[in-house]
């Protein structure tokens, strides 16, 4: 009798916990700059992405309801790394849907790796993702340094613009952006003149633009992004650089940061972008539903969210598991097709290589609203946007 009763209980306990993990939700988050210089770029903007994949995907997978986490990290890496670890260690978070700026990206992706949970990052920018830091746990998404180089610094050197000067934001993302130009502009003959970094954040750049000016380059190559690069076309504008003869080249802008500055400021502008609102129907479509929640049209990264969002559980459907190891094969082995990508591949290294487009920012007369900004100039291919596997220095890349 005893016998029965402890067996009985036990099929209990067994049912009851099995049902308690059934309805135990898949966690994934996002750690964000939500208060700093790229809050208008990532923040609320790409969780709105990433909650939309969610809701678009039915809201549920594998049986279980599908919960969204985000927080700030405040453009610091230790605070990003303390945040993935308590998620991981505490909240049962199963997968990271970005991680913003690149030294929070690179410390997060270590404490992904000891852990063996999955992180896919459309924020940041750093090619070093990929290679000298890559792991086997970790996506780069929607655009990294070598592809803005090989994409708008090779434009600008092409149209003429031989000699450089680099202001650049002082820390792994311009450091990389800097390097990753230089390189295009050397190989193409051309020529660097010197560089100013700038640490992150910094509101007056009179003395880094004025170093600038007085190097008489052609070129003045801003490697930054957010309220950095807003601050720094500003002050251009104001000191007259343009109007005396050289050239500003964004080798990071975003759709917000035109916008913010106007078509007065950046008409006639060459950038690089993944993605554009006004592409095609898919993208249209998307874009309108993002911008009716946040009065804002999307740009490169935040699209990069909801994509890979999707493309995360679809796989995790599909390897019937949230288990590291089958659903990083899953999405290495599903090409991606959608208003983002159009034959998508994640590669042996992270990268997800997909085209990348170069855009010319339209003057006022040519735009027809706020956000029609941007006039297509060409259709980048993958193979030649993105740093060819057999470049990569990923350890994981057999040559």
């Amino acid at each position: 009798m005893r016998r029965s009763v402890a067996l009985i209980a036990a099929l209990i306990f067994a049912a009851t916990a099995g049902t308690a993990f059934a309805q135990e939700p898949v966690r994934i988050g996002l750690i964000l700059d939500m208060s700093s210089i790229y809050s208008d770029i990532t923040g609320i903007g790409s969780e709105t992405a990433a909650r939309m994949a969610v809701e678009d995907f039915g809201g549920k997978v594998l049986g279980r309801p599908i919960e969204v986490l985000a927080a700030d990290h405040q453009n610091k890496a230790d605070i990003a790394a303390a945040i993935a670890a308590k998620w991981f260690d505490e909240e049962h978070v199963d997968a990271l849907m970005d991680v913003a700026a690149s030294s929070p990206a690179l410390a997060v992706m270590n404490v992904a790796k000891q852990r063996d949970k999955i992180v896919v990052m459309s924020g940041p920018g750093a090619a070093s993702i990929t290679n000298e830091a890559c792991t086997p746990i970790s996506v780069h998404y929607a655009y990294d340094t070598y592809a803005l180089a090989h994409t708008t610094g090779l434009a600008v050197v092409k149209a003429g613009g031989r000699s450089w000067f680099f202001v650049a934001a002082d820390y792994t993302f311009g450091h990389q952006l800097e390097a990753d130009t230089a390189a295009v502009v050397k190989s193409a003959g051309g020529t660097v003149l010197g560089e100013a970094l700038v640490p992150m954040g910094t509101a007056d750049f009179s003395a880094y633009l004025l170093r600038a000016q007085q190097s008489k380059a052609q070129v003045i190559g801003l490697a930054n992004s957010g309220s950095d690069l807003i601050n720094a076309v500003k002050q251009a504008e104001e000191f007259g650089i343009v109007r005396s003869g050289q050239r500003l080249a964004g080798l990071l802008v975003y759709i917000n940061d035109v916008h913010s500055m106007g078509l007065a400021a950046t008409q006639g502008m060459v950038l690089s972008s993944a993605f554009y609102w006004d592409l095609n129907e898919a993208t249209r479509t998307w874009s309108r539903r993002f911008f009716a929640r946040l009065h804002k049209m999307p740009n490169m990264s935040q699209a990069g969210v909801y994509s890979s969002t999707l493309h995360y559980l679809q796989a995790v459907a599909a390897a019937n598991t949230t288990a590291t190891a089958p659903v990083m094969q899953e999405m290495r082995a599903t090409p991606i097709h959608d208003f983002f990508a159009a034959d998508g591949r994640i590669r042996a290294d992270g990268l997800m290589v997909h085209d990348m487009y170069l855009f010319q920012v339209k003057t006022p007369a040519e735009s027809k609203g706020p956000w029609d900004v941007f006039k297509l100039v060409a259709t980048i291919p993958a193979e030649q946007a993105f740093q060819p596997l057999s470049d990569s220095r990923c350890p994981l890349v057999r040559h």
